[in-house]
């Protein structure tokens, strides 16, 4: 589309992108989620529609905006106003306010959850199904450690962890991927000290032949029988010492399991580089643990988005 006396345009990435999640959200679905909890109209102001707080909200997850700054890029870019569905001649850009109390309207009815729900009953339904293999791993997601703040402490909330050598603040995100079809199907967003192998019972949905991990969930074996009676112990197993190599066969079925394993990373890489969920925004588990739900219902749908598209 030509604006004005211009001539040359380009299909920026970005565009690509929003016109693929256009079609691969189900946005009818997800506005009937939330419609029984959105104000109605009454005598004071009309409230924005509910599916352009929604597209507005998803553009906060997925450029990692802040309520301020999602409202600039909104004034300053047409291709997000376009996705938005706002004609700047006929009214204007919602407020930060207005995106603050939807997204505290989404989080006092714990909307999270239930979102991630919605998504996966729609992949389910075009197709994209959990299998019986489940991959369980966590992530650190940084907070901040400065005490320059109203409260003047660090958040109560979050805590650190050494991984390596190295010390971290923030809270852990723990996921169960499905082995096969890289889709989130369970969450869990817990304190950065909370051990991995502590959140294993809350990650299996229970009908798994297989289960997947790194060293941090070795030894579980009866717990996973606890959770999944028909599941196989799949983890990985400690076989070096001081550097060297000290069990040849654990290490070569270390590596046989790697290559399932490893694809755990490509939901974290998805949500941490391309969405840029790697710091918290908020105070408090509850908030981020919400966004953390959201965010996996995201990545669900950007994981699977050529197959929707295809059967679309």
């Amino acid at each position: 589309m030509m604006t004005g006396f211009e001539r040359y345009t380009k299909k920026t990435r970005r565009a690509m992108f929003l016109e693929e999640m256009e079609q691969v959200v189900p946005w009818g679905k997800l506005c009937a989620l939330i419609e029984p909890h959105y104000p109605k109209p009454g005598n004071g102001r009309r409230p924005k529609e509910l599916e352009t707080m929604l597209r507005i909200y998803f553009l906060q997850q997925w450029f990692n905006l802040a309520d301020p700054a999602v409202e600039e890029a909104l004034y300053d870019s047409v291709t997000l106003r376009q996705f938005v569905g706002i004609d700047l001649g006929a009214e204007p850009v919602p407020d930060e306010t207005t995106v603050c109390k939807f997204r505290h309207l989404l989080e006092e009815n714990h909307l999270g959850e239930e979102i991630l729900g919605t998504v996966n009953l729609h992949l389910q339904a075009k197709g994209v199904r959990i299998t019986t293999g489940t991959i369980v791993d966590a992530t650190l997601i940084h907070a901040p450690s400065s005490t320059k703040n109203r409260e003047q402490s660090r958040d109560p909330e979050m805590h650190q962890a050494k991984k390596g050598k190295n010390w971290y603040f923030g809270m852990k995100a723990h996921v169960g991927v499905d082995s096969k079809t890289k889709i989130i199907h369970t969450a869990v967003a817990t304190a950065a000290n909370v051990s991995d192998m502590a959140m294993l019972p809350d990650l299996l949905h229970g009908e798994e032949t297989r289960v997947w991990g790194d060293g941090a969930y070795q030894g579980q074996t009866a717990v996973i029988r606890e959770c999944a009676p028909r599941a196989r112990d799949f983890t990985q197993r400690r076989c070096r010492y001081q550097g060297q190599i000290v069990d040849e066969v654990a290490w070569a079925k270390n590596r046989t399991k790697s290559k399932v394993r490893a694809r755990v990373e490509h939901v974290f890489q998805v949500m941490k580089l391309k969405f840029g969920f790697v710091k918290v925004r908020y105070r408090g588990l509850e908030k981020n643990a919400h966004r953390l739900f959201v965010t996996c219902a995201l990545v669900n749908l950007f994981v699977s988005r050529r197959k929707l598209l295809a059967v679309a």
